[in-house]
């Protein structure tokens, strides 16, 4: 039994409350305050410590692990916390640590009915991995997993080897995630072991969970009683002191899991590109785009980001803002760039997920990343900027129109 620990690794550039008098349009949207400290702390509590665990854990055990990293993630790392970017680098640099692909700005350009912004954001991120890692993605996972048949036959006519999804019975059936599978196109599919990954992401800290607490060894166990052929964990890594505080004993689980799965010799810990190259796949994963899946909340669909009345109007004000700033590229002349660049960052799926209207222990989760008091003050904020920077294209192309007519 193969197994792959893969993390998600994310920040986004959270967004002004109240729009700033400013002509730099990051400066005027963007929480750049905010966004520091966010990062720096949770590089203290989680990225800091945990990247250095893992380096020991590779030393001590040969361990392997994925990682998936935003674009948007390393920008704000690359600005407020080089120490961190440094230590990824290093773990890429073992040898043991494979990095998979994903939209730049952990968008839902994916959702698009023009393929050209999803396209663009997963290239855009490709160019990133070269340029800092030096590092080319054989696998390519959507933002939160998001996925149907046309968002795997796209990520391989991009050459992509594998796409990760979530391993879902609505997908399944009868059938177990514990197996390699083909997209209708042939493009291999990876499944998260949602139960086995939550354990960890969600649980860990639950008392009230009736396997609390969950121990190194307890882990190893189930896994090694798991059938099939290979178990993909996903998880965020903010999951490492974050989620789950220092205190919980979230960091020792990690640093003797490798040891406890070590006792079983039919267990095996690797990359993902070993699964691809070791086995063949068991059969067809068919989703239709009206049954499009992901890794979030309980549905597991995507009505964590357009599930009401105020994410779709958000998110069609947003493509129509795109349609007109593509249109008039060349007008806007030396503006387009940091336009655009404006554009991508208001695309980032968090500025959806924070508007979701949820009840129940959903919505404690959108609560919990949110920097908002409510879902409608979120929504609020992110039109009240969708208004203001339509405006601003707008003043900008009428100076051009007069000054083609004077």
């Amino acid at each position: 039994m193969m197994i792959t620990f893969n993390f998600e690794v994310h920040q986004p550039h959270r967004l002004n409350k109240e729009i700033k008098a400013s002509e730099n349009l990051f400066d005027r949207y963007v929480d750049k305050k905010l966004n520091k400290e966010i990062f720096n702390r949770v590089a203290e509590k989680c990225y800091i410590p945990t990247n250095e665990l893992i380096l020991e854990l590779i030393d001590d055990y040969d361990f392997k692990v994925n990682y998936s990293i935003s674009g948007v993630f390393i920008e704000q790392a690359i600005e407020f916390n080089e120490y961190v970017l440094d230590l990824f680098k290093d773990l890429v640099d073992t040898g043991n640590v494979e990095l998979i692909a994903e939209t730049y700005h952990h968008s839902l350009t994916s959702l698009y009915e023009d393929e050209e912004e999803f396209i663009n954001d997963i290239e855009m991120h490709r160019e990133l991995y070269k340029d800092i890692f030096n590092y080319r993605a054989k696998v390519f996972r959507n933002t939160e997993l998001i996925y149907n048949n046309r968002i795997a036959k796209i990520a391989k006519d991009l050459g992509f080897e594998a796409i990760f999804t979530e391993g879902i019975e609505r997908i399944l059936g009868w059938r177990s995630p514990n197996y390699l599978y083909v997209s209708p196109d042939n493009m291999k599919v990876l499944l998260r072991n949602y139960r086995l990954s939550d354990d960890i992401g969600f649980r860990f800290s639950a008392r009230d969970w009736d396997q609390y607490p969950l121990t190194a060894d307890k882990y190893a166990i189930w896994l090694a009683a798991t059938p099939g052929e290979v178990i993909n964990i996903y998880i965020d890594y903010e999951t490492f002191g974050e989620h789950h505080w220092k205190e919980s004993g979230i960091f020792e689980f990690l640093r003797y899991l490798p040891y406890e799965i070590s006792k079983y010799e039919h267990l095996e810990v690797a990359n993902v590109s070993e699964v691809l190259e070791k086995l063949e796949p068991k059969g067809e994963i068919f989703v239709h785009e009206f049954s499009t899946i992901s890794w979030a909340d309980t549905e597991r669909d995507v009505s964590a980001w357009l599930g009401n009345r105020m994410q779709i109007i958000s998110f069609e004000k947003l493509k129509e803002i795109g349609k007109m700033i593509k249109e008039n590229k060349d007008k806007l002349g030396n503006k387009y760039y940091e336009i655009y660049k404006m554009y991508k960052i208001l695309e980032t799926s968090d500025n959806f997920y924070y508007q979701c209207t949820k009840g129940l222990s959903d919505m404690d989760v959108h609560n919990y990343f949110s920097h908002f008091n409510t879902p409608f003050d979120a929504y609020a904020c992110y039109l009240n900027i969708l208004y203001d920077f339509e405006y601003y294209i707008k003043q900008l192309l009428n100076k051009e129109n007069n000054l083609l007519i004077a």
